[in-house]
């Protein structure tokens, strides 16, 4: 997880494990949750999969900086 302030508004990036067997490659599911002073704003459920945590980091980042700019 990774959190950054854009426009008055905290985002959080989100990389959730998905291996179903220990002999697959690992692979993460990425979301996105937007708070603004503490409070809950909006979060947007699995947006993909990717084959890294900082990938999918990032896409939940991304989506929530678009969510921010179209909402904000």
């Amino acid at each position: 997880m990774q959190t950054e302030n854009y426009r008055g508004f905290s985002l959080w990036g989100h990389a959730i494990l998905q291996q179903e067997d220990v002999l697959q490659a690992e692979r993460y599911a990425a979301s996105g949750t937007i708070t603004r002073e503490t409070k809950f704003t909006k979060a947007s459920g699995i947006l993909g999969v990717f084959n890294s945590e900082e990938e999918a980091v990032s896409a939940g980042l991304a989506w929530a900086r678009a969510w921010v700019d179209s909402h904000g």
